[in-house]
């Protein structure tokens, strides 16, 4: 990850810090993320903000993010979103749509599509990796389905 030399903000004295998304770290999802915005890289307070590439094939892990909300941004593909209590939902997401989900919703993204998805995500939670709850118990629960 390359992070600019910070430039001081005039009116408030804080200063801005640009982050190159060249480095990747694998989530506790199951899927790599480049790296960007969070209290680890910049310090961040209150956002964490990463783009994620999911190629075909690719799914996370059941999961959910406790006491935080997500918002997500699709650049480019099709994402299917399985969510609930036991994943009894189903959403697809497509290119140019935003994605919102609510703090302690179970959810599982998979792409069963032919091209890469990439999305933008940001999360209230400014640790990159703090409020990933797995749920090895939905797992299961789709390999017998």
């Amino acid at each position: 990850m390359i992070i600019d030399e910070p430039t001081p903000l005039i009116a408030t004295g804080q200063r801005c810090i640009a982050v190159r998304p060249d480095e990747t770290y694998e989530g506790k999802q199951g899927l790599n993320y480049f790296a960007g915005i969070s209290a680890e890289s910049v310090g961040a307070q209150g956002v964490w903000m990463h783009l994620l590439k999911m190629p075909p094939g690719a799914r996370a892990k059941a999961h959910l993010h406790a006491h935080h909300e997500t918002a997500i941004y699709l650049i480019s593909g099709e994402v299917e979103v399985l969510h609930g209590e036991t994943l009894q939902y189903h959403n697809v997401m497509r290119t140019g749509e935003f994605m919102y989900i609510p703090a302690g919703v179970p959810h599982l993204p998979y792409n069963t599509g032919t091209i890469e998805a990439i999305a933008v995500i940001a999360r209230t939670d400014p640790n990159e990796q703090e409020s990933v709850v797995l749920l090895p118990h939905l797992e299961s629960q789709l390999h017998n389905s």
